[in-house]
């Protein structure tokens, strides 16, 4: 795949400031789109869209295909007569500067209010959107809204402690709660059809100022989802429906046990059998809301780790041969080409090699992983960089380039050959400067902060998911640089619509 030559910025719709309790998609990223349009970035690269789980994680959606509705700008929703101002003069006073998890409970209240004002008051042009926009995504949102509808009725609670005929998705069962709670599932629907209204006319802004989108595909969904709940066979599943092995990666330098992430497994020879449509549902859901979306833990598709599901760490899993080049082949040949970015990160064997040439998808490049050796020809050394791939100064799993520069030894620092007074200034000119066609840099890094503004520690239970940008904290001086750098080695927008 064709690359152009372009910077993006890595930040969350949630990170940003502007609103109290949490990011949205209202007034507070129209202003990034100005400021990235301005100094010549032509991405915004975002953390996935859907709704979160456990802990803020946004690579335990609930659903794989829904978005997150709490991203709704709910001044929007004022001005569009579904909210009063009343609605929302009682927020709760949340710190600036962090993501407060309990605001998603206060913000979807209103969002769900709005929802019903919608329903109450549809003219029939609205009544034909919200069906239009229903057969549309038929292939999940039902289920979905049917899967948020009953965990609200049984307080939150996972669908595996839910009664028998409704844990097992029993059409008999379903039935009756399908009408009974067809007022709430109503609500659901209609609050993903206003993140959609609002979604899409945010990329469209961006579109018009040379900005395109780029979103982020987990490879795996979380158990306590709508995906797992409704088509479990679909994963390899037990006959109580409780997952055989789960997701993991095995132990390294890093993890002496490995890490044990608890995700259901895919049963690749029923998605086979299908044509791999799940997938090819999911992928097309993924660029109908961006331009570019990474694929992550790619090397998952040519091989996983795969963990006993009561095993008490990683250690006891072992490597089970993922589906390869024929998922790829259905989707190119159902979808066309994609623009999709492989996650190659991890141990890279060379079945994973293989498949990224086979697809020829571009791998990612991580500066700060290029200077713990003397291999002059080490990959991530951005002299070493194809025009096809994605350079990162780091990722939201990683350190800010900050606090990974502060806590290097004096061998790394020296082979790495930063300046002391703009180490991480050094790290985003090299990574502009490189061949690699995309630059991307997360916003942590283009304000020089430490670790305290890491945005996930993986295999660490707490305190993830929650940093967020200080009001006026990025502005047109802190990409004052950037526009310069971008100018200098030829990164530009992408073309606006006529």
């Amino acid at each position: 795949m064709k690359l152009p030559r372009a910077t993006g910025v890595l930040i969350h719709p949630s990170q940003l400031a502007g609103f109290p309790g949490r990011g949205n998609i209202g007034p507070a990223s129209r202003e990034l789109v100005d400021l990235l349009s301005a100094a010549g970035v032509g991405l915004w690269q975002m953390l996935p869209l859907g709704p979160p789980g456990y802990g803020g994680s946004p690579y335990a959606a609930r659903s794989a295909f829904a978005a997150d509705t709490a991203l709704i700008d709910l001044w929007q929703l004022v001005e569009d007569g579904l909210l009063q101002s009343s609605d929302l003069e009682d927020a709760p006073s949340w710190p600036e500067g962090q993501i407060a998890l309990e605001a998603e409970a206060w913000l979807l209240e209103r969002v769900r209010r709005a929802a019903r004002a919608f329903l109450a008051d549809a003219d029939p042009a609205a009544r034909a959107e919200l069906a239009a926009f229903r057969e549309r995504q038929r292939y999940w949102l039902e289920d979905y809204c049917l899967f948020e509808a009953i965990k609200e009725r049984h307080d939150g609670r996972a669908y595996w402690e839910w009664e028998r005929g409704l844990k097992r998705c029993l059409p008999t069962a379903l039935a009756e709660r399908r009408e009974q709670l067809a007022p709430a599932a109503d609500e659901f629907a209609v609050a993903q059809l206003l993140f959609q209204r609002q979604w899409d006319a945010l990329r469209s802004y961006a579109a018009a100022r040379g900005v395109r989108l780029f979103g982020d595909l987990p490879i795996f969904v979380a158990r306590d989802s709508a995906d797992v709940w409704s088509r479990p066979e679909l994963f390899e599943l037990d006959a109580a429906g409780e997952p055989r092995v789960v997701a993991g990666v095995p132990p390294d330098d890093f993890s002496e046990d490995g890490q044990l992430w608890g995700n259901p497994l895919y049963d690749w020879a029923v998605h086979a059998r299908s044509g791999y449509a799940w997938w090819i549902a999911r992928v097309a859901r993924a660029y109908e809301l961006t331009d570019y979306v990474r694929i992550d833990h790619f090397r998952g598709f040519a091989g996983y780790w795969e963990v006993p599901a009561h095993a008490a760490t990683a250690r006891e899993g072992r490597w089970v041969d993922g589906p390869r080049l024929p998922l790829f082949e259905a989707m190119k040949q159902e979808l066309g080409e994609l623009p999709l970015i492989a996650e190659d990160l991890g141990e890279i064997t060379d079945d994973v090699t293989e498949l990224l040439e086979q697809t020829g998808f571009p791998g990612m490049k991580i500066l700060q992983f290029g200077y713990y050796d003397d291999d002059a020809q080490h990959p991530f050394r951005p002299e070493n960089y194809p025009e096809e791939a994605v350079v990162y100064t780091g990722t939201h799993d990683n350190q800010t380039s900050a606090g990974w520069f502060a806590g290097l030894d004096d061998a790394t620092r020296g082979r790495a050959s930063l300046r002391a007074e703009d180490p991480v200034g050094d790290l985003i000119e090299r990574a502009l400067a490189s061949r690699a066609g995309l630059a991307i840099l997360p916003a942590q890094d283009l304000l020089r902060l430490d670790d305290a503004a890491r945005t996930n520690t993986p295999g660490v239970a707490e305190g993830n998911w929650v940093w967020r940008l200080q009001p006026g904290q990025l502005d047109e001086q802190a990409l004052a640089q950037l526009k310069q750098l971008n100018a200098a080695h030829g990164r530009q927008l992408f073309e606006r619509p006529a």
